[in-house]
Order: C-alpha cells, then sequence, then structure tokens
C-alpha cells in the first residue's frame, strides 16, 4: 500500500506524550509514532514540549494547562487547527482529535479530515446544532460502539476503532496484594465517592489515585477528603512509570462511573497487569470488561459488594489476554490504517 502524508491534530492541554494524566494525548502518541514506524510521513500538531519521531509543529512552548490556560479558553487549538488547515494540500489526510474548529473550513479544502470523538458532547450541547449541519462532510470515528449509538447524530461515515494501550508498559502480576484501587480524574462522574461508600461499607484498603485539577479543589476539600483515613488512600497524581505497580498489585480496579464513558482506557491497563476491573454498566463497560471473565459489569453498589466475593474467581491471565487480543496500540494503529485507505479509496 502507498505510505501516506498524515497530519495528527491533537489538543494543546498536556505533551504528547503526556507526563501524567492525559488519555488522548497518549493515543496521539502511540498512533503517531507508530505510524512513522510503518513508513508514513506524520506530522505532529502539538504543544512544544512534545516528542516525536515525526515533524513537531506548535503554536505554544508547552501544554496549556500548565501555563494556567483554562480548559473553555480555546484560541491556541483554533490556531493551530488552522496552522494545518493552512498546509491540508501537503498531506493526504487530516486526522483531528479534538474540538470542531476544522468544520468550518472543509468544505473549503480538498484533503478529507477524519474526526475521532474521544468524547462526545452532553445531550443537549449546542454544538450538535454545528454537527447537524455538517454531517454529511464529517468523517467520524467513534472509540466504542456505544459512544456511536449513544451520538445524535448520524454522519456520512462511522467506524469504531477502539483504543490501545502499550503492553510493554504493563507488566503482568499473578499475585496481588490485599487491597483495591481506583484511578481516574477527581469529579463526581468518575464515581470516586461510589469507590469511598463501598470501602467504608466493608472496611477495605482502597488507594486512590487521580488528577486534581482547579476547578475540583473545592469538591475535593468537601466531599473526598474528610472520608481519607488510615485504609483509604488518596496517593495524587501517578506517572507511567509508576502505574504498572499501582494496578498490579490490586484485587481489582474499582470504576462505578456516573456517565456513559466512551472507552476507559483505566479497564484495558488494569487488566492487562492481570487486575479485574469491577465497573458500573455505563457506556463502553460491556465493550471493555468481559462481564464474569475479566471482572464485573454492575449496576450498583450493592453489585460491586457481591462482586467482591466472587472476584478471587476471575483469572487474573484471562485478563490480560484479553488486553492482548482487542486492546494493544498496535491493532489500533492497523484500524485507523484501514480507515484512512479507506477514505482516500472513495475520494478517487
Amino acid at each position: 500500500m502507498k505510505k501516506l502524508k498524515i497530519a495528527q491534530i491533537a489538543p494543546l492541554w498536556f505533551s504528547i506524550p503526556p507526563k501524567k494524566y492525559g488519555g488522548i494525548e497518549r493515543i496521539v502518541h502511540f498512533l503517531t509514532e507508530e505510524l512513522v514506524k510503518r513508513g508514513h510521513q506524520v506530522t505532529l500538531f502539538a504543544s512544544g514540549d512534545s516528542k516525536t519521531k515525526g515533524k513537531l509543529i506548535s503554536v505554544v512552548k508547552k501544554g496549556l494547562i500548565s501555563q494556567g490556560i483554562p480548559w473553555f479558553d480555546y484560541t491556541w487549538n483554533n490556531f493551530s487547527a488552522a496552522r494545518a488547515l493552512e498546509m491540508a494540500s501537503e498531506f493526504d489526510i487530516l486526522h483531528c482529535h479534538w474540538g470542531i474548529s476544522t468544520i468550518f473550513y472543509q468544505k473549503f479544502i480538498k484533503t478529507p479530515i477524519l474526526y475521532t470523538f474521544h468524547n462526545i458532547p452532553r445531550e443537549n450541547d449546542h454544538r450538535w446544532k454545528i454537527f447537524e449541519y455538517y454531517k454529511n462532510e464529517i468523517l467520524a470515528v467513534f472509540v466504542s460502539k456505544s459512544e456511536m449509538r449513544n451520538c445524535p447524530v448520524k454522519f456520512k461515515k462511522n467506524w469504531v476503532v477502539y483504543n490501545g494501550i502499550d503492553l510493554n508498559q504493563f507488566k503482568f502480576n499473578p499475585e496481588p496484594n490485599n487491597h483495591f484501587v481506583w484511578i481516574g480524574r477527581i469529579s463526581p462522574e468518575k464515581g470516586i465517592e461510589n469507590v469511598i461508600k463501598v470501602a467504608k461499607r466493608l472496611k477495605l484498603k482502597l488507594l486512590l489515585a487521580a488528577q486534581l485539577q482547579p476547578m475540583m479543589k473545592d469538591y475535593f476539600e468537601k466531599e473526598i477528603r474528610p472520608n481519607l483515613n488510615s485504609r483509604i488512600h488518596y496517593v495524587g497524581e501517578l506517572s507511567q512509570n509508576q502505574l504498572s505497580k499501582f494496578y498490579g498489585s490490586a484485587k481489582a480496579l474499582f470504576y462505578p462511573i456516573e456517565w456513559e464513558e466512551p472507552f476507559g482506557l483505566v479497564m484495558a491497563e488494569a487488566m492487562a497487569c492481570g487486575t479485574p476491573v469491577i465497573v458500573f454498566d455505563r457506556g463502553s463497560a460491556r465493550e471493555i470488561v468481559k462481564d464474569g471473565k475479566t471482572g464485573f459489569v454492575v449496576k450498583n453498589i450493592t453489585g460491586i459488594v457481591k462482586s467482591i466475593k466472587k472476584i478471587d474467581k476471575i483469572s487474573r491471565q484471562a485478563c490480560r489476554q484479553r488486553v492482548e487480543k482487542y486492546f494493544t496500540y498496535q491493532r489500533m494503529v492497523s484500524d485507523y490504517e484501514k480507515v484512512y485507505y479507506e477514505i482516500l479509496k472513495s475520494k478517487n
């Protein structure tokens, strides 16, 4: 197959790859580096503190969050997208991983733009009106079947490509300790209050790892910190090098999400270490976790309590094998390559 010239347009909130938090950024990193390895010419539009074997184009020196620029300020992200559009004729395809700014201008360029919806907006979000208007032009990738089903707009062309992780970064641990873990972002929708309730009810040892963003500090101080004690520990935000030990040493990962999770990388990461996942039946849960085989998909806190009693029946080897089969970054990149070639074939 012809080697392609590809633009990867990343969000600018964190570097590529991220030093700690940053699921989208990690996916863009895997995609960019593997495409380069496979012989494609890849240009990455990202923050200046990013590292890539492709060509890096940056409009800011470092990630926006580290500069104190808030999530709702899209000025620099729009500028980065504009730079990619200015260079559109130099690429076979542009792959956008954030926002909607490029949608407004895609009619004016010949190069196709592929959008990965890492997170779809809430149902009442005004952006859906824009998506509806441009639905016949949008080429959309969803990161799970559930995310595609939850999308209220049917685009011209849709694909599902599961996210992938680097298995070399996650060591399999067949002999965990007697504690449980939760990891995510400090936010009610990620279910942190639910896991604390379970730990308090059953007197479990629980480790909480999360990024604490400025807008959530009041929530943390009011709702989370008062519940921390000798058994329930907040260990802060972890680096990539710390994740494997964190997951692998646990009997199970709790993930009682309170929203329709598009994918949930932490579930794949935990299973890669052999750690079963107990997750609420929301979003992609049943696509990532094989209920009864690599964890338990439950409806409520009572379901979590019942699952804990059965957790030792889950094969930790089966957890690892599921990730090896479905959720590696190599498989993800192969699936994206197929999408690229399908788009270019239909264009011609």
